[in-house]
């Protein structure tokens, strides 16, 4: 009886057996998969934050050229995590596809190492015959390199989405004590991450640009290795989720919702018994119209080829999240900024610190990594014990009202940017720099810090707290699916943005006038366009405020 209750409902061991609460789970396990994504997004940043650095040099792409492949990259490994988790949850499970994707990261990252070792060679002999024909790499290196980088890309798609999806389920949710724990796994969980990408950014970044492209490739490779050791080294300690139904998640879900379409013009027959009345009852007042997948064609609920009531639930559940999913789409708008035009402005101001060193442009988005590293352990340690007090909730505060808090630290950022920009032009203008673009604006690169910092906090509220809700919202057999759709927030954001620039560059550039995005940024005006953003940002905050309060939690007791 004893081991009963100290069993964990849904999961089991390596094995397959029912597993026990003392033996399994918690932080210990959590620990090897915390330390797997590290080296991940060690590796992921380690290609992607200097991708374009790497095309227009070694590689001799233009930039127009070289913009277009990274964001053609980019897209596609934000979306293929969609691919990862549908994989994930409907035929290898969350732990097997993340070794078969950790072992094609890790090919992709040694033929990547390998491309840019043959790059360099070629490159020498062009700098030692002098030959300007040898300077352009043989099609075979180009070629061997995008395969290699898409190669990780496919590796990414199914790493991502799994990895944080089988940390929480180490937690059991029910559980009090493993509740709380499991909301503080969400926090470390990306206070890690940006310790790992910060340090790339610092440390790879500096080594793939002075001393060798080979070896800022290899390492990440060497990293990844050891990450995944270490992920097998807690094989016995996992808790695996057990799968409550033998059918594949995606069908039973494809099933309601094509049965409530063809029952749409039934209605309810008579119920022959208590039973089936009780059985209509349990379905939530939400989507009521996906009921209709209860019923047979003849109006009766006996049909044995009939949808569950939990197969009706498990899809609205993922319904839910539509309006959830859209209105974060305004936070992805901006969010994409601090990686681009953050960093344009920055280039114009004087990064001088001590004498003869400046700090690199693209280097200030370590700001926004030290904001949360430094806002997480406040938040988790002292806001939420606060908050907990206050609200008898595990979190503190809800999923929701977290997302929602970041929200607006997100708009306040950008109303931050708007008015530093507007002291940087009206500077530029006092000081006779209108018309001289590559003259530094004698204004500290100091005054961009905020904005930063915002950027930062906001993060560790709204994508902390969009990572946890996707995890936690959806059915438990689809939580890599959940982790993929809040993923796909972002990639979609950006393909957003990049959408609005275009549009807003053609019409502001009319008639011969100065485009908001114009070369010469002391004509430009990112002000404007961070105004913009700012309303963008307050527009979505309404629309997700009046979603978020008509939101229904799926479990008893969500937070």
């Amino acid at each position: 009886m004893e081991a009963a209750e100290g069993t964990v409902n849904g999961s089991v061991d390596y094995k397959g057996n029912p597993v026990h609460r003392s033996t399994s789970g918690g932080w210990r396990s959590a620990s090897f998969i915390i330390a797997v994504e590290v080296a991940e997004r060690f590796a992921y940043y380690g290609i992607s934050s200097n991708l374009i650095t790497y095309l227009t040099g070694p590689l001799g792409q233009s930039t127009a050229s070289a913009a277009a492949n990274v964001n053609t990259w980019s897209g596609t490994a934000t979306l293929l995590p969609l691919l990862g988790a549908f994989v994930a949850d409907s035929f290898l499970g969350r732990y097997r596809t993340i070794i078969a994707a950790s072992l094609i990261y890790i090919l992709g990252l040694g033929l990547l190492t390998l491309a840019a070792k043959l790059t360099t060679v070629n490159l020498h002999d062009c700098r030692s015959t002098k030959d300007a024909r040898l300077c352009a790499p043989p099609r075979f290196q180009v070629i061997l390199f995008f395969f290699s980088v898409y190669l990780v890309a496919v590796g990414q798609g199914g790493h991502k989405p799994c990895v944080q999806a089988f940390g929480g389920d180490q937690f059991d949710g029910q559980d009090p004590k493993e509740s709380k724990a499991k909301s503080s796994f969400f926090n470390w969980w990306y206070f890690a991450i940006s310790v790992g990408i910060t340090v790339t950014l610092i440390v790879l970044v500096y080594i793939q640009d002075n001393l060798s492209w080979a070896l800022g490739f290899g390492i990440p490779c060497i990293v990844l290795v050891a990450a995944l050791l270490v992920f097998l080294l807690g094989s016995r300690t996992y808790r695996y989720s057990a799968k409550e139904n033998g059918n594949n998640p995606f069908m039973r879900i494809g099933r309601v919702i094509v049965r409530a379409i063809r029952n749409r013009h039934n209605t309810p027959s008579a119920m022959p018994s208590e039973e089936d009345a009780c059985l209509w009852d349990r379905c939530s007042g939400q989507f009521k119209f996906l009921n209709k997948a209860l019923l047979a064609p003849d109006g009766s609920v006996e049909d044995q080829n009939v949808c569950s009531v939990s197969d009706v639930e498990d899809t609205k559940a993922l319904l839910k999240l539509v309006p959830i999913w859209i209105t974060s789409l305004a936070y992805a708008i901006a969010f994409a900024q601090t990686s681009t035009f953050f960093t344009k402005q920055g280039a114009t101001l004087d990064r001088k610190i001590v004498s003869g060193f400046k700090v690199p442009a693209a280097s200030l988005q370590t700001f926004i990594g030290f904001a949360i590293m430094i806002s997480i352990p406040v938040y988790d340690r002292i806001v939420v014990p606060i908050a907990r007090g206050l609200t008898r909730k595990p979190s503190g505060i809800t999923m929701l009202q977290r997302i929602g808090t970041g929200m607006v630290f997100s708009a306040i950022s950008m109303v931050t940017a708007a008015l530093v920009e507007m002291k940087r032009l009206e500077t530029a203008k006092d000081h006779g720099l209108v018309d001289l673009p590559k003259v530094t604006v004698p204004m500290s690169i100091w005054w961009m810090v905020p904005q930063y910092i915002l950027c930062g906090v906001a993060d560790v509220l709204t994508i902390v707290g969009l990572q946890e809700f996707c995890y936690d919202q959806v059915p438990k057999e689809l939580r890599s699916l959940g982790i993929a759709l809040y993923l796909s927030i972002f990639g979609i954001g950006s393909f957003l943005s990049t959408f609005l620039i275009s549009t807003i560059n053609k019409a502001t550039s009319r008639d011969g006038q100065e485009s908001w995005f114009a070369n010469n940024l002391n004509r430009a005006h990112l002000d404007y366009f961070y105004w913009l953003l700012a309303v963008l940002s307050a527009l979505g905050f309404s629309a997700y405020l009046y979603f978020a309060r008509s939101y229904i939690y799926n479990r008893e007791g969500a937070i």
